[in-house]
């Protein structure tokens, strides 16, 4: 597959032309990369109004992903889920329905932000299994029961699949009932970029998603904040009119040409033989979880490139076992109290499959924890979120928060269960799960505007 912007860089830094543009650097070398570092110069295409490399790069991709259109983010999946939600509440408001969305309750700040600054109405959903904020395993058959008893049926679900420990939904149940429904289903799948490549295809789009958002970065050799907004062949024409409309709305007007260049270079290996290497891989990924399950370890999640680690079956909490690794020059991607996340790419090593198993094979096991986090309710909303985000707030300790209202857009690690977002009370449960999380102070809404 052709790689458009590349051959266009090669040929520019070829000419060795004269660059009175921005950057600033002029092309010449201080950390290494600024040669390929350039600006919307003449040939260099307009991301969101794309009509040349740009746009045949793009194309390129929305070939590979199998969708009706495909848009390049160099500002990650943040940027695509702000565009995400204008598109919903724009396709609400042509339909003349109430721009309300049924979101699971893990999402990314950014799309709280979004729903805040749109002025969009959120309807929490929470599973019923109480593994902590890192996840929110909720069943299509539990969102068909809300959408079976709610009164007015919301424009669109919103879904974080896969979540931050590897829980992944049954995208393609839900989009089934969506479809039923009459409404759309938006997917949050930053860390799935890959799924479209398994042998057997579970990205959301091929699922039956109208609309989702790729973090490439996250598990693609691409630069950070490489990104895609993918819409589906069969979603409502809207959003491919108004897709450029709405990325545009929220991102710079400089728009990285390192990263656009990473992204339009992937294609090419995804159109080779990544499939294949993916399928190997995954399969010494699952060789390796094997491995270290025969050594005592137990693990969550059923996303294939990730390793999460139920670290307290071996004695230690998610932050212990991370800090040991550490110690032995492994980085985790995350950890808490409950569990260690390890996230894996075909980029990964032999060596660095056997390091880890060197490091985790020396620690000893020790007695199971019990200790298990407090149970996740929902807080009573007081005010709206959208009126929030521009009232005067104070910092506090959480020890004396129980009964305010909450100030801050959310408090917990993106995308979690947020423990309580603006406008909401903190109520003894809140309170408990703040300290769980050793979360020591809070944001709430200065008394003299609280209800």
């Amino acid at each position: 597959m052709k790689t458009p912007l590349n051959d266009f860089l090669e040929e520019y830094v070829k000419e060795n032309k004269t660059r009175f543009h921005m950057p600033g650097h002029k092309g010449r070398a201080f950390i290494g990369v600024e040669k390929y570092d350039i600006t919307e110069v003449e040939g260099a295409d307009v991301l969101y109004a794309a009509e040349g490399v740009l746009k045949e790069s793009m194309e390129n991709a929305s070939t590979l992903f199998g969708t009706g259109k495909t848009l390049y983010s160099t500002e990650g999946s943040s940027l695509s889920i702000r565009a995400m939600v204008y598109l919903l509440k724009l396709y609400a408001l042509s339909q003349g329905r109430n721009p309300k969305i049924a979101a699971f309750r893990n999402a990314h700040k950014t799309f709280i932000t979004a729903c805040a600054l749109t002025g969009t109405e959120i309807e929490w959903l929470y599973g019923k299994e109480n593994k902590g904020i890192t996840c929110c395993n909720i069943s299509a058959d539990e969102v068909r029961s809300y959408l079976d008893r709610t009164e007015e049926l919301p424009a669109a679900v919103y879904v974080t699949s896969p979540d931050y420990l590897g829980n992944m939904a049954d995208i393609k149940a839900l989009s089934a009932l969506c479809r039923e429904k009459g409404i759309i289903l938006a997917v949050d799948n930053a860390h799935g970029a890959y799924l479209s490549f398994l042998p057997e295809n579970l990205h959301p789009i091929h699922l039956g998603a109208d609309i989702c958002c790729d973090s490439a970065h996250k598990t693609l050799p691409v630069l950070t904040g490489g990104a895609y907004l993918h819409i589906s062949k069969t979603a409502p024409d809207l959003f491919s009119e108004k897709a450029e409309y709405a990325l545009s709305l929220f991102a710079s007007t400089s728009p990285s040409y390192l990263i656009l260049c990473s992204l339009d270079k992937i294609n090419s290996l995804l159109a080779d033989d990544y499939a294949e290497k993916l399928a190997s891989f995954t399969e010494k990924v699952q060789s390796l979880r094997n491995k270290l399950v025969r050594m005592g370890y137990a693990f969550i999640g059923d996303e294939p490139l990730k390793l999460t680690f139920d670290s307290k079956k071996y004695g230690y909490k998610g932050t212990e076992l991370a800090q040991y690794l550490l110690h032995n020059s492994i980085v985790c991607e995350f950890s808490d109290r409950d569990y260690t996340v390890l996230m894996l790419t075909d980029s990964n090593s032999e060596q660095d499959f056997d390091r880890l198993l060197k490091a985790l094979g020396a620690l000893p096991k020790k007695e199971m924890l019990t200790e298990a986090p407090p149970e996740i309710t929902a807080p009573e909303r007081v005010l709206p979120l959208s009126d929030c985000i521009y009232l005067p707030t104070e910092r506090i300790s959480t020890e004396k928060a129980l009964g305010r209202v909450c100030g801050s857009i959310n408090i917990s690690c993106p995308p979690a269960v947020p423990v309580v977002i603006a406008g909401e009370r903190i109520g003894k449960e809140q309170t408990d799960l703040l300290k769980y999380y050793g979360i020591e102070e809070v944001e709430v809404v200065h008394p003299f505007v609280t209800p």
